[in-house]
Formats: C-alpha cells, structure tokens, sequence
C-alpha cells in the first residue's frame, strides 16, 4: 500500500474539535480490512519497532493501531490512558494540546516488565501527548526505540521534540 492510497481513507473535518483544527479522521480506515491490515503490517516493518521489546499505545486511537501491533507481532501491549481509567500505582503527567490540557497516566507494574518500547499513536501533530509518555518513559529509566504513527502533519515540526526516531505512514 503506497502513502497516497492511504490517504484516501483519512478523511478531514475543518475545525474540529474547535475552530481552526483541521481534524484527520483515520476511521475510514477501519472499514476497509485490507487498508487496515498492510497498514498494520508495515506499521511492524520499520526497525524502530522491530528493535522495541513492547509496544506503549496512546489513548484513545493509538490503541487500535497498538493493539493489532502486538497481536500480529506478538509483542506486549502497555497503555498510556487518560485520567481515572487505570487502576493501581500509577506513573502521571501532565501535558498541552494544541486545544487544550490534559494529562495521561502509565501503570508501574506494566512498566517493570520491559526496558524497551515503541510508541504507538494515530497521529502526530504538535508532539505533546508523545512528549508526555515519553517523559514517563524516561523517568522510569526505559529506553524508547521509536514512535510509529499512522499520519504526521509535518508543518508543525512535532518530531524535532524527539531524540528518538519517528516513522510515519503518511505526511501531511
């Protein structure tokens, strides 16, 4: 599957969730199983991914791409989730959206089990949400191998925040 095949089934919503974001909706992308699984597979493909002992999942949309991830490579799932959705001792931060804050959360004992991940996400925009995971991951002493996300919006430069490497499927 070339980029601009996929392209075809993201969809964009002006001015959502508020005025001025250009919204990349990958649903689409769902209701082709064919699209979804060479996206999946070549998702799996990129070195990053293949050198990371776990994948870590971003909620909410990183969890689809994480989840097929993991079954078909049959590496371990970690999620990173939004507040009040994890039980047990949990790693917390705080982050800034490019509409608004939030904060997300990481279970200790999840973390305990690997030294390695790769981050798993829909879409990077401003770089944000990943920042925020990948602090946690670094102040639990891990080591991030990459973050693989299935569409970039490269105008607003959000990989130059990494160190690490970041491969996306498609670039707007």
């Amino acid at each position: 599957m070339e980029p601009d095949q996929l392209g075809l089934y993201i969809k964009d919503y002006a001015d959502f969730p508020k005025k001025g974001i250009l919204f990349k909706d990958i649903f689409p992308i769902f209701s082709e199983p064919h699209i979804f699984a060479s996206l999946i597979n070549k998702m799996t493909q990129v070195e990053s991914f293949k050198e990371a002992e776990a994948i870590l999942a971003i909620d909410s949309r990183g969890f689809l791409f994480g989840s097929a991830m993991a079954l078909l490579s049959s590496k371990p799932l970690i999620v990173a989730r939004k507040p009040g959705k994890l039980p047990g001792e949990l790693i917390e931060k705080s982050y800034q959206l490019e509409y608004g804050n939030n904060s997300l959360s990481i279970q200790k004992d999840a973390l305990n089990k690997f030294q390695s991940y790769t981050i798993v996400d829909d879409l990077l925009a401003t770089g944000g949400t990943v920042d925020c995971v990948a602090k946690m991951i670094i102040d639990f002493e891990k080591r991030i191998t990459g973050l693989n996300v299935v569409a970039e919006l490269v105008e607003l430069e959000g990989r130059k925040k990494f160190p690490f490497r970041v491969d996306s499927q498609i670039r707007y």
